[in-house]
């Protein structure tokens, strides 16, 4: 059986279509992380820390880790390894593969990672912590809007899931090039030659599970040993998958439709669950306030910023039927930091400190409200874009043809 195998289970294949959903990992992303809240600030508060750092793995290969670093360092590279996945296949095949398409998303992207930095940091943030609020999170964002599109053009989605993608790209490079205290020459040799030999596998069609799982698992080993954060292993291993193959699904997609269950599912929840349980009273600081400022106000500025400039002076224009509105209601969409920013205040900070505590309240504080301040702006587009829709359906003589084009025959 290969690793593209559908299985014969009935019953998990449902569940895993229904995990495919964005809504749907949006929702277990947002459970795992209230349960995670309500656990640190009961009673049992202690219970949570202690699991939290329960310690399991094989000492000997150094991986004696606490349960919240498998989850940040393990769990978090099968997120990386389908976001990898969907950045190639964008990349090769989707919208950013045409410069003039890909534009005005990539610039955005841009400006939502310099504008949130520039505010934290003037904010008065810690500047260890100045990557925290410029990440995107893929699963949260596309789920409000996914929520909250009934009548609001794909095009919206399209330009969101694209900013997002190269967000995510951005995001990997600082956590590569900023957050990589130590290099071990030895372990890195190591797990460059595992990624070649998983892509060399895939490239002949040898997509057999106990062969390229040991192989991924040692890969990620041995990236962990090099110094480099483990999930960039993820990201590595999903570049060399084909984006073009024979028949009408390629190994890509493959793949991806196989593993997005499992981290939307499992990985990123139970990531979030170990990452979002910090104790409230006595958390705020001015890391805090500086996270919540950059994302809140630095996303939407940057994004809607540099969209603007980027039409300005060159020929990239925005999809027919968009205006500023809309790009200002994804940019708040772009203030949803979560998975990728609590990352990276870990990283920043250290697990479990206190300003580690002060950038995960800022991140959820920041995150939920520019959701909320999305969803408004959102369906207020909605409602405009209903009201078009209403009209150009409108058949007052009930003969079965939309006004509208009536209006143009008589022309």
């Amino acid at each position: 059986m290969t690793l593209f195998s559908r299985g014969s289970w009935p019953e998990a294949r449902r569940i895993a279509d229904v995990l495919r959903a964005e809504t749907v990992g949006g929702l277990l992303l947002l459970g795992a992380t209230i349960v995670a809240l309500g656990w640190a600030n009961s009673p049992w508060g202690d219970l949570y820390q202690e699991v939290s750092d329960l310690r399991v793995g094989p000492a000997g290969w150094h991986l004696n880790l606490s349960l919240a670093t498998w989850a940040a360092d393990g769990l978090l590279a099968i997120f990386f390894f389908v976001a990898g996945l969907e950045l190639k296949r964008e990349f090769v095949a989707g919208d950013l593969r045409d410069p003039r398409r890909a534009a005005l998303p990539v610039a955005a992207a841009v400006g939502g990672m310099i504008a949130p930095a520039l505010i934290y940091l003037a904010a008065g943030g810690d500047p260890r912590g100045w990557a925290i609020p410029t990440a995107t999170d893929i699963a949260f964002a596309l789920a409000v809007l996914a929520v909250i599109s009934t009548h609001l053009p794909a095009a919206m989605r399209t330009f969101l899931l694209t900013l997002a993608v190269v967000d995510d790209l951005l995001a990997i490079l600082v956590i590569a090039i900023f957050y990589t205290s130590a290099l071990h020459a030895l372990p890195l040799l190591g797990a460059a030659l595992g990624v070649a030999a998983f892509g060399l596998l895939v490239q002949r069609g040898r997509t057999r599970w106990w062969l390229l799982v040991p192989l991924a698992a040692v890969t990620w080993s041995l990236t962990h040993a090099s110094g480099i954060h483990a999930t960039v292993a993820g990201v590595a291993l999903a570049f060399t998958v084909p984006v073009h193959g024979p028949g009408g699904i390629t190994p890509a997609e493959r793949f991806e439709h196989l593993w997005r269950p499992v981290s939307a599912g499992f990985a990123v929840p139970v990531f979030a669950f170990f990452a979002s349980g910090v104790a409230v009273g006595g958390s705020t600081g001015a890391v805090t306030v500086a996270v919540v400022l950059a994302l809140v106000v630095g996303k939407p500025l940057g994004i809607t910023t540099a969209t603007w400039l980027v039409q300005r002076f060159t020929r990239a224009r925005l999809a027919d039927g968009l205006n500023w509105w809309d790009v200002l209601g994804l940019g708040l969409l772009g203030g949803i930091g979560f998975t990728v920013s609590l990352l990276i205040g870990e990283l920043a900070f250290g697990a479990g400190n206190a300003l580690d505590d002060q950038a995960k309240l800022g991140v959820l504080s920041g995150s939920l409200i520019a959701a909320l301040l999305a969803a408004v702006v959102l369906r207020i587009r909605n409602r405009h874009y209903r009201r078009l829709y209403d009209a150009e359906q409108e058949d007052r003589d009930a003969d079965g043809i939309p006004d509208v084009y009536q209006r143009e025959d008589d022309q």
